[in-house]
Order: structure tokens, then C-alpha cells, then sequence
């Protein structure tokens, strides 16, 4: 394992942080069945809590500016900026244009993936069979959502690296990657402050054929507060 897995993955155990928000003060609250999609605006300053309701499941997301939709979620320079592979509470995601779009404020889970991407129809016969090719997966989850909203003008070609929050993704010593059962847990959650006004995107995860969401896809919660 190199020194910058090493250190990620160390940093990310010991940074748990709880929060006081009562779910009942939300002004936005949603559960996402399982394997579906959500796309749902978030105002600067609001924050977003994500719950994994059952334990084990995977949720994909993507992040747009409002302002400028061209502005989104870049894994490369939300890496480069802290320096780990790993997102936690105290990590920042940044944009393409090295600006912060949301600060993980409180994170029960401890440990968000940023290297796995989004599963396809392509990976899913490429890693599994020729048979998988036809399952639904979480690229057509982003483009069904974006197809529901044309107004927004995004389509695929502005679909990029993820974050899969409560995925473990563990890298062995040879760079690899490797799918493992999950860290999370029923009712674990992360909760991001929003730096600007976003658009976030969801695919919960409908993978079956891999332990990132056990093997058997579940509901996931989408709560915001002011």
C-alpha cells in the first residue's frame, strides 16, 4: 500500500463526528427507493444529510453549480486538495474549477469512496458476464434523471467521476482496486454544508452483482436542512 493509501484510509477511521440536526426540522425530506434516481436543487449554505437506511448500500452522486451547470464535482482536484483518496468529515469536494462546492460537516460512517466511478452497462459485462450487460445500472440512472429535467441542458457527455458515498473500495499495495463489503451500517449517514447552489444527482445503486450494496440494493434518505 502506498503512503498516500496508507494515510487516507488511517485519517478517514478517526474522523466520526455526529450530528445535532433533528430530522424534523428538515425542509426537504425524501427516500429514494432502491436503484432509483433523484436529482434535487440544494441552496448555498443548506445542508445535506445522506442516510444509508438499511447498512450496505452505495449511493452515487454528482454535483452541478446552479449558477453555471459547466461547474461540477471534480474528483482529481478534491484528491489533490486534501491529499487522500478517502472523503470524511473535514474533507472538501471541489469543482473543475478548484472552487468548494460542499464540506463533509458530520460523517457517521467514516469512509466515502472517490475512485470507483459509476457502474455501466459496459463495466457490468467487462468486471461480471455478457449476460450482466443489459442490468440496470447508475449511468442509466444519472441519464434518466437528466432526460426528465431538459431544461437543465446536461446530458451525457457532462456525466464524470463520482463520489460513492458508504462504498468501500479499498486499494491494494499494487494500485488496484477491489470491491469489499460495505463499512456502513442502518442509519449511518454523512452530512455536507453546500459552498454554493448546487444541483445533486443520485443513482442508488442498483448493483447486484458486487458487496457494495450487499448484494441486494435497499432504500436510501435524503434530508436537507436551512
Amino acid at each position: 500500500m502506498n503512503s498516500l493509501t496508507a494515510t487516507s484510509t488511517t485519517a478517514a477511521a478517526l474522523r466520526l463526528q455526529d450530528s445535532a440536526r433533528d430530522p424534523k426540522d428538515a425542509v426537504h425530506d425524501h427516500t429514494v427507493p432502491a436503484g432509483e434516481p433523484y436529482l434535487v436543487a440544494i441552496g448555498q449554505g443548506q445542508t445535506l444529510r445522506l442516510v444509508d437506511l438499511e447498512g450496505n448500500q452505495a449511493i452515487d452522486a454528482l454535483f452541478y453549480s446552479r449558477d453555471e451547470p459547466g461547474e461540477r464535482y471534480s474528483a482529481m482536484q478534491t484528491m489533490l486538495s486534501q491529499g487522500g483518496i478517502y472523503l470524511t468529515t473535514g474533507s472538501v469536494l471541489r469543482s473543475n474549477q478548484n472552487r468548494a462546492m460542499l464540506s463533509i460537516v458530520a460523517d457517521t460512517c467514516g469512509r466515502h469512496d472517490t475512485l470507483g466511478g459509476a457502474c455501466s452497462s459496459e463495466s457490468n459485462q467487462v468486471r461480471y458476464a455478457l449476460g450482466k450487460r443489459y442490468m440496470h445500472s447508475c449511468r442509466d440512472n444519472f441519464l434518466l434523471a437528466l432526460q426528465q429535467r431538459p431544461e437543465l441542458g446536461l446530458g451525457k457527455r457532462d456525466l464524470g467521476p463520482n463520489v460513492n458515498f458508504f462504498m468501500n473500495v479499498p486499494v491494494t499495495a499494487e494500485g488496484g482496486l477491489t470491491f469489499a463489503d460495505g463499512v456502513s451500517a442502518p442509519g449511518k449517514y454523512v452530512e455536507l454544508r453546500a459552498e454554493m447552489a448546487l444541483w445533486l444527482l443520485i443513482s442508488n445503486c442498483p448493483q447486484l452483482n458486487n458487496p457494495c450494496n450487499g448484494y441486494a440494493p435497499t432504500a436510501a434518505r435524503v434530508l436537507v436542512w436551512d
